[in-house]
């Protein structure tokens, strides 16, 4: 099961981006409700190792869980 980044917390840190080992978290377009840019989380390449969460400074941002709704791509 691949991990999430709500989009709507998600600050635009993108330390999750580098630190991936399958590349899978991509810069999206434009910003989200709080005005700040996001990323998201290609689920068909994630494998779940988990690096994303750990490395990530903003509460909340990244489930361990894939929930498709709380993700937005564009």
């Amino acid at each position: 099961m691949a991990y999430t980044i709500a989009t709507d917390i998600c600050e635009g840190v993108a330390d999750c981006a580098p630190a991936c080992p399958v590349a899978c978290i991509q810069p999206a377009s434009g910003f989200n409700l709080k005005g700040t840019p996001w990323y998201w989380i290609d689920f068909d390449t994630c494998i779940d190792c988990g690096v994303c969460l750990t490395v990530c400074p903003v509460d909340g941002a990244i489930l361990p869980e894939e929930r498709p709704e709380l993700q937005r791509r564009e």
